[in-house]
């Protein structure tokens, strides 16, 4: 089978996914992120009333229309405590932010443009506006207006329109659930006193915490020996629990230890395409197993969370009905480049300001695909196409940034 191209890849992946449109309700604390299954509409008018805007007096704009107009002080307004009369001819009414304009009253007039005077009067010191700081009964939304369409992804200032619009939960798309299991007689956990021939397992936590950072839920199917009835029995597992993917990390190859594949292929996977024309990454397995997706990883932990950036990240997102992560962007070489072979590279690179705001991509000097090191302090990806020629300094490459905040 020859290698196949990222984007081909990539696209043949997400073509073949659909939005996961099965509904739940959660409530409101937990709808952070989550997508709207429905349109959501308001279950009352915001606000409910006629509202001061400002601490002031609530008076009749005809009795106050200019500086000097003096006036009765009969009462007073605050949140949650209105005043009950009616504002009449000469009178006004002391109210402050939040509270009910009352009956009778037009228009506010602010504190600091009144003068004190014996008596609970007041005398106006600066010219009124009619309708002046009050927001009217309904200014922000009606009952019953739709607010927030099917499909919104819920963040800090949706939930508070929500929750201003009386709902304790929300009707949202379930969150795909990934199933993780990680292959190898040598993997042992983190905490574990590992033999002569063994080493820590890793890549588990790196793409568990992808996945759930891409709108996932995850099942941890542990650690099992290269074994395939062990590998069976957790995929049984996967497929109890109803995952939407499985993902498996290292085995996917064909040597004589990688039993991943085949016990797949037992099991009745359908294999879609394998082997990537990528570095790291290029023992990528992509299948289907009924209706879950089968995404077999590569061992070294490198060439894992490359690979879950470029493929798990978006079919999560895609069956989360949420926006792809804009991750691409361009940088210019902060060093020469030497022409590329037939496999697209992703290099581990770091970014530094210019001095005229660019920004500046420079490859780690070792790029093995088992050093989680240089990963963790790699700020981007630059991407080398198949055949790409020499690049020299100052050119513009492609990046993957691995932080989106970073290029703003």
């Amino acid at each position: 089978m020859s290698l196949l191209p990222v984007a081909e890849a990539q696209a043949r992946l997400l073509d073949s996914a659909a939005p996961i449109h099965r509904v739940e309700s959660v409530p409101l604390d937990m709808a952070e992120s989550r997508v709207l299954a429905k349109d959501l509409t308001a279950r009352l008018t915001q606000p409910p009333f006629d509202a001061s805007a400002m601490d002031g007096y609530a008076l009749r704009f005809d009795d106050a229309a200019l500086p000097g107009s003096e006036l009765q002080v009969i009462g007073a307004s605050a949140a949650g405590h209105a005043f009950e009369g009616t504002v009449g001819k000469g009178e006004a009414v002391r109210i402050f932010t939040g509270a009910p304009v009352p009956a009778g009253a037009d228009s506010v007039l602010l504190q600091e443009d009144a003068e004190r005077l014996e008596s609970d009067r007041i005398r106006t010191t600066y010219p009124l506006r009619k309708g002046q700081h009050i927001r009217p009964r309904g200014q922000d939304f009606l009952e019953g207006e739709s607010v927030l369409p099917a499909g919104t992804v819920m963040d800090f200032s949706r939930l508070t329109v929500a929750a201003a619009m009386n709902h304790p939960a929300l009707d949202v798309y379930r969150r795909p659930l990934v199933a993780i299991l990680a292959t190898g007689d040598e993997l042992v956990a983190p905490g574990s006193e590992p033999g002569p021939s063994q080493i820590i397992a890793s890549n588990t936590f790196g793409i568990a915490a992808l996945a759930r950072n891409a709108g996932a839920h995850v099942l941890d199917l542990g650690i099992v020996a290269d074994d395939s009835n062990e590998i069976t029995a957790a995929i049984g597992r996967a497929q109890v629990a109803k995952a939407d993917i499985i993902v498996t990390l290292g085995g996917a190859s064909v040597g004589d230890h990688d039993l991943v594949q085949a016990t797949m292929v037992a099991a009745g996977m359908k294999l879609d395409f394998w082997r990537i024309a990528m570095r790291p990454g290029k023992p990528l397995m992509v299948g289907s197993l009924g209706d879950m997706y089968v995404l077999g990883l590569p061992g070294n932990p490198v060439s894992s969370l490359v690979c879950g950036l470029l493929f798990l990240e978006p079919l999560i997102r895609k069956l989360a009905s949420l926006p792809p992560v804009k991750r691409e962007g361009f940088a210019r070489a902060a060093v020469s480049f030497a022409a590329n072979d037939q496999r697209q590279d992703y290099m581990r690179a770091t970014l530094t300001k210019a001095a005229d705001g660019g920004w500046l991509a420079e490859p780690f000097s070792k790029q093995d695909s088992s050093m989680m090191k240089v990963f963790s302090r790699a700020d981007c990806l630059v991407i080398r196409p198949p055949h790409a020629p020499q690049l020299d300094v100052g050119s513009p490459t492609p990046v993957i940034v691995l932080r989106p905040d970073l290029l703003g």
